[in-house]
């Protein structure tokens, strides 16, 4: 074992010496290279060889040695410095983490005694548990033959709203409330009855007026034109895109829409930070134990209540990529049928959340329209075909001439009422036997041409859209031009234009053939530029 362990040592040895002379050399090698007397005893070697010129250039390096040695000694200073703070940084962080730890334990401690306390209470003047959070938020509680419980105020009288009962045996003012605004909202509606508004008006009578009142009330300028496929849009799709140059009148446009239904339209500024769809709804707090609601949630659960017309703006939609932030939103509105619009917002439920959530998940409204608008510029996102695909695009690229505009005042608008025209434009103006064949007959040009098909979500879509558009005042191979035009043509962006130059012209040509000389401006116009652009 002796021999065994002398072995060991030496094998060893070997190693833990080499490592040793590392270090060794390291710190004999930073001690020579401030060894000032080593440097003093080569100049008195050289004192009587030197002349007078070359004494200077011994001036000179040793200026530049002194340089050197000054630099490495700020270097080395500075790291070490720069790795204090650091340590401090990190104590700091240890500490406030564990702080924070001990704070949050406290809360549980707290809210545990919290619990207890008003069980002995409840368990004293005999209630049930559910009856006690009502006695808690600052009331009293009566209960009636069958079990219910009504919430009385502090001077004994009943919260009542407009007709006097509460259906849902609301909890007035609950400061356990996750969802502060929506528990505000079932408040405000818990007896409100859903307002019958009367309206009789056609849709080209709407877009007139429409137009009437923007610019006699809010001196904003739109042309009859762009009113109709502003509503026919909303008649085809839930999102609708305004695009264009700056300061053509895009968020002013869905701002007077607001105004004219008497419901302000929610302008959601988007930020180049959104990521993901906590930007538009809000997000659970887990530290505080509350949802975070923004105004899009708060206006999403306060449509649900009522009939009116309700438009949210994503105002700079795309400032960040639309397909992070707003691809649930996306999914969702793509569903066939409106009972299954529904986006969760947290995964569990409690018992005092909103009464509009349903095991945490709320009902997309059916009388809400999302409005975005889009500056063209290098600041930007390119929208992607996955958005463009599901929304109506609206080019405004100029601003349109002011006239003099009848005074026209704001309506309130039932949104049954507006599906309603939108549903009877449908039935009355499916596209013309001649138009759809010359449609399909396009179709296969195009893909012979440019690898490019229509799918069939845009076609129901263009036929919705083209209906509302006869509807609302114009014409049948307008509203197919204009749709085309958006929703087709913009897929040639994509291509290489080079390639496809000499093909424009051919198409132009099968468009006047098809179509005539008069007709497919919009297409024509929107083919010209591309190949401008090439």
């Amino acid at each position: 074992m002796d021999t065994f362990i002398r072995f060991l040592y030496e094998f060893m040895s070997v190693f833990f010496g080499g490592i040793g002379k590392i270090f060794q050399g390291l710190v004999s090698g930073i001690a020579q290279m401030f060894d000032f007397r080593q440097y003093a005893y080569v100049v008195s070697n050289y004192h009587n060889d030197l002349h007078a010129a070359e004494w200077i250039l011994v001036v000179i390096a040793i200026i530049l040695l002194l340089i050197i040695l000054g630099l490495i000694i700020l270097v080395l200073f500075f790291a070490l410095r720069k790795y204090i703070r650091f340590r401090k940084t990190l104590v700091k962080e240890e500490s406030l983490l564990e702080e924070i730890g001990n704070l949050q334990k406290e809360v549980v401690k707290l809210s545990d005694e919290k619990d207890k306390l008003l069980a002995m209470k409840v368990s004293q003047i005999g209630l049930s548990p559910t009856e006690g959070v009502a006695v808690a938020a600052g009331g009293t509680s009566n209960v009636n033959v069958s079990g219910s419980v009504e919430v009385m105020g502090g001077e004994g009288e009943e919260l009542e709203g407009e007709e006097g009962e509460n259906k849902n045996n609301i909890v007035i003012d609950d400061p356990n409330a996750r969802f502060s605004k929506l528990h505000a909202i079932d408040v405000k509606y818990m007896n409100y009855k859903v307002q019958e508004y009367g309206n009789t008006f056609t849709l080209e009578e709407l877009c007139e007026t429409f137009r009437q009142f923007a610019a006699s009330k809010l001196r904003l300028y739109y042309t009859t034109d762009m009113m109709r496929l502003f509503i026919s849009g909303m008649s085809a799709t839930r999102l609708i895109i305004l695009q264009g140059i700056s300061g053509t009148g895009k968020t002013s446009l869905a701002y007077a829409w607001g105004k004219f239904i008497k419901n302000d339209a929610i302008i959601a500024s988007v930020q180049p930070s959104w990521r993901d769809r906590t930007e538009l709804f809000g997000y659970f707090n887990e530290f505080t134990k509350k949802f975070n609601e923004t105004e899009v949630l708060r206006a999403m659960y306060e449509a649900n209540y009522t009939d009116d017309v309700y438009a949210v703006v994503l105002d700079e939609m795309n400032i960040a990529r639309v397909e992070y932030y707003f691809a649930e939103m996306l999914s969702i509105l793509e569903m066939p049928s409106r009972d299954e619009w529904i986006i969760e917002l947290v995964p569990n439920s409690w018992d005092n959340d909103p009464v509009g959530l349903n095991g945490g998940k709320l009902q997309i409204p059916d009388n809400m329209w999302y409005i975005g608008t889009i500056n063209n510029d290098d600041s930007t996102f390119a929208v992607t075909d996955k958005v463009y695909d599901r929304a109506m695009p609206i080019d405004i690229n100029e601003k349109f001439p002011p006239f003099e505009p009848e005074d026209t005042d704001a309506i309130n608008i039932n949104s049954s009422y507006l599906e309603g025209l939108f549903n009877k434009a449908k039935e009355n103006n499916p596209l013309s036997t001649d138009m759809e064949n010359k449609i399909n007959e396009m179709d296969e040009y195009v893909i012979k041409h440019f690898r490019i098909a229509f799918g069939n979500r845009i076609v129901k879509q263009m036929k919705d859209f083209v209906a509302t558009y006869v509807e609302c005042g114009g014409t049948e191979v307008d509203g197919v031009d204009y749709y085309i035009a958006r929703k087709i043509l913009r897929k040639f962006e994509q291509l290489n234009l080079a390639y496809i130059r000499d093909e424009i012209d051919g198409f132009v040509e099968y468009l006047d053939k098809s179509f005539g000389k008069e007709h497919f401006n919009e297409c024509k116009e929107y083919l010209l530029r591309l190949k401008k652009m090439v």
